[in-house]
């Protein structure tokens, strides 16, 4: 059995402020493999790492200037972060980026700092909005792609075929053996999220799922440790 890989939910987030550079710096020291971050497009274009689609008493994001959002601070005192800092950041690991929202108007904006960034090979794009993910697909046909999944699908290949996806990303409760079985017969991966306890972490490993999405990326080391000596699939 080959390892999930390692993936810092937001960036270590369980230490530091979520989608914060703080957190993201945080998964880097712990030695993730990736991580997962969201984003949200501003009215013109800037592409913002953040997870809800508001600033609290400030407004919707789409609705402030790139310039505006830049001003403005996180709790942790931090100004907002772009993804193609967070890109530079992270370096030479996997980038998982959540996509929100994300007018098509913008599809190029986010697909050329994908390009720019300095593990280009090592990005990819999922979302609750599948329309999104196969739009993205259709501009970038060899683009890395999940789908974000919080239910019991009855054919979950047939979903992500439909849009192009290659990885389900399914909330860590509803992952059973018989869908790992599913989705790896059709030569495609499972990545398990968010999960945080060591109990139910090493039950998704038992299971077999291909990546592990938590805020804690030191305790799912500890939870694949017996299974180090082997390469990540995810």
């Amino acid at each position: 059995m080959r390892r999930p890989s390692v993936i810092a939910h937001r960036g270590a987030s369980g230490y530091e402020y979520e989608n914060s550079r703080a957190a993201f710096r945080r998964a880097v020291m712990l030695d993730a493999d990736g991580v997962e971050l969201d984003i949200h497009a501003t009215r013109d274009g800037g592409i913002i790492v953040h997870h809800d689609p508001e600033i609290p008493g400030v407004g919707p994001i789409a609705e402030l200037t790139l310039a505006e959002a830049r001003r403005l601070h996180i709790p942790n005192g931090e100004s907002l972060p772009t993804l193609a800092e967070i890109l530079d950041l992270v370096g030479d690991r996997d980038v998982w980026v959540e996509v929100k929202g994300l007018a098509p108007a913008y599809d190029g904006v986010l697909l050329a700092i994908l390009d720019r960034g300095p593990a280009p090979q090592r990005y990819a794009i999922h979302s609750f909005d599948h329309r999104i993910v196969h739009r993205l697909g259709e501009a970038r046909p060899n683009l890395r792609r999940g789908i974000l999944v919080s239910s019991c699908l009855h054919e979950p290949v047939a979903v992500m075929r439909a849009v192009g996806a290659t990885t389900l990303w399914q909330e860590w409760q509803q992952v059973d053996q018989e869908l790992v079985t599913q989705v790896h017969e059709a030569g495609c991966a499972v990545v398990a999220w968010t999960v945080n306890e060591i109990g139910d972490l090493d039950r998704m490993v038992r299971l077999g799922v291909d990546g592990l999405c938590g805020n804690y990326p030191d305790r799912i080391r500890v939870a694949i440790a017996p299974r180090l000596d082997q390469p990540s699939r995810a």
